[in-house]
């Protein structure tokens, strides 16, 4: 089992704010993707992309096969995140991306108890408040949503996106267990090539080429997948699962900023109001202990 180098707990909290945030910005890329060429299509390319950024990542830092054990958490989150993804991108093309994002923050507050339950973590207090703020805000942000009527379009993204929600709570515990025993470029490595093993058999039926114009856009989503893994993996194995899956939350400022950038989606009083009390759940569980919180080790089983 690999051991990880000490790091701050200021300092793993802030990359894992970076990773939330290359993620985001990887959503909106996918997001055109998906409009632009199909999800399957989307999520074929992209996984493709990124095996072959982590062929070149493994071999540059020489990083050994991993054991069986090991390869088969990577096959388990490989297989969760590829489905997860499926429903998450289906729903992203049907709604505004801070709301599929927002519908998505019952996630971090399943697997924050599923931490204590699978990892043995305890639930602080700072915790414990973060959630429930977040809760709060994602309460509000959908508050003002649910004064509409909702499409059946919308209906069934955002029906999509709760199923991705539970998947991803699951991917977040796995994602800790992982950090423990891989490194970083492995982990990102084997995510995308168990993605790509995933999608292939429907090949022969539902792929298609994609074009040139969208070969850059491809390139860009898996790089910035990648890297995205890359941090939140670096922080998962230096830091409590309960410290960093707060960070979760600021995944919706970032996609309601991607969202009215890329897009044109507006943002609501109550979307602002909800923001505010997500960040301030963020800010809460980033507070630093006095001492070094220890390391928990997932199980390699």
């Amino acid at each position: 089992m690999n051991k990880k180098a000490p790091a701050s707990p200021a300092i793993a909290f802030a990359v894992c704010c970076a990773g939330v945030a290359l993620f985001s910005v990887m959503d909106a890329a996918m997001k055109g993707l998906s409009l632009w060429i199909g999800v399957y299509n989307a999520l074929l390319w992209r996984a493709l992309a990124g095996s072959g950024i982590g062929i070149v990542g493994m071999v540059a830092l020489r990083n050994a096969w991993p054991t069986g054990a090991v390869l088969r958490i990577h096959v388990l989150r490989g297989v969760v995140v590829g489905f997860m993804a499926f429903f998450f991108f289906i729903g992203l093309t049907k709604l505004p991306m801070a709301e599929g994002i927002a519908l998505t923050f019952v996630a971090p507050l399943i697997a924050l108890y599923l931490a204590a339950l699978l990892l043995k973590e305890s639930i602080g207090r700072h915790a414990v408040i973060a959630s429930l703020l977040g809760l709060a805000g994602v309460g509000v942000i959908l508050s003002g949503r649910l004064q509409g009527d909702y499409d059946p379009d919308a209906l069934i993204g955002a029906g999509a996106t709760l199923i991705s929600a539970v998947l991803f709570a699951w991917n977040l515990i796995i994602q800790k267990q992982q950090a423990d025993v891989a490194s970083p470029v492995e982990v990102a490595f084997f995510q995308h090539l168990v993605m790509f093993a995933l999608f292939l058999p429907a090949a022969p039926w539902l792929a298609v080429a994609p074009g040139f114009a969208q070969v850059p856009l491809i390139l860009a989503a898996a790089g910035l997948a990648f890297a995205s893994l890359m941090c939140l993996s670096w922080a998962y194995a230096r830091a409590e699962a309960q410290r960093l899956i707060p960070v979760e939350y600021s995944a919706f400022v970032w996609a309601a900023i991607m969202g009215w950038l890329a897009f044109g989606e507006t943002i609501s009083l109550a979307t602002l109001a909800g923001t505010v009390l997500i960040v301030a759940g963020c800010l809460i569980s980033a507070r630093r202990e006095t001492a070094l919180v220890p390391h928990v080790e997932g199980s390699t089983a």
